[in-house]
């Protein structure tokens, strides 16, 4: 098992930039029951699907890393002004790859259009390097644009599009299969990357990394002429 950690994690919120007004911190034990409380009001699509997890005291209180705790790879942050919780991101990492799931961010009604959503963006990647991390992804909602043009500023590629990766109640009573787009970012030099020989690729999935890739595509042409 790789030996990455949560480090500097205080340092790391505070570095983020944020709109004046707004910090960032670690959710603790007592502020469980008002977060689940909370994001079930901000954001009642959530209650199927990936997400719903959020909803569960017992899942949050048995899987997230808090500060008195033991570490775990589960981080849940708060944004908040004074002690009001103004939204919700949380990160997931994978030792073994070195790898970060942006997972779910949520920005209280009240709250919104106040760039907290570009801050998280900002915030999965400090963490991400903090604790050396070497790639990290999300998926964005394609029901709005917000996110993905958050993504897109930041220069996270879009590298595919999920059909019906996940579930959302879409309107009172009615749950439906859902569309999202999926984002990454590499933390390390391209050196660090091992290029795929086009031999071994399909037609298929050459032209897909032929498109997605077209820089690196453009070299390994050139060097295979």
């Amino acid at each position: 098992m790789n030996s990455i950690a949560w480090t500097d994690l205080d340092r790391t919120m505070a570095s983020v930039p944020r709109t004046r007004g707004y910090r960032f911190a670690l959710l603790e034990r007592s502020e469980v029951a008002a977060l689940t409380d909370s994001l079930g009001a901000w954001f009642p699509e959530i209650s199927v699907g990936t997400a719903s997890c959020f909803l569960r005291e017992e899942f949050l209180h048995n899987a997230v890393h808090f500060r008195d705790g033991p570490e775990r790879d589960l981080l849940v942050v708060l944004a908040k002004t004074g002690r009001e919780i103004a939204g919700m991101f949380s990160c997931e990492r994978d030792r073994s790859a070195l790898s970060l799931y942006a997972r779910l961010g949520v920005v209280a009604p009240a709250h919104r259009g106040r760039g907290l959503i570009h801050s998280f963006v900002w915030l999965a990647e400090a963490i991400g390097r903090a604790a050396g991390i070497e790639m990290i992804y999300g998926m964005a909602t394609l029901k709005i644009p917000h996110v993905q043009r958050t993504f897109e500023k930041r220069r996270w590629r879009l590298i595919g599009i999920t059909p019906g990766y996940d579930r959302e109640m879409v309107a009172p009573g009615v749950v439906k299969r859902v569309y999202e787009a999926v984002y990454a970012k590499v933390l390390v030099a391209e050196q660090r990357l091992l290029r795929p020989d086009a031999r071994n690729l399909t037609a298929r999935t050459r032209a897909f990394f032929q498109h997605l890739f077209p820089r690196i595509a453009a070299r390994r042409r050139k060097s295979d002429g």
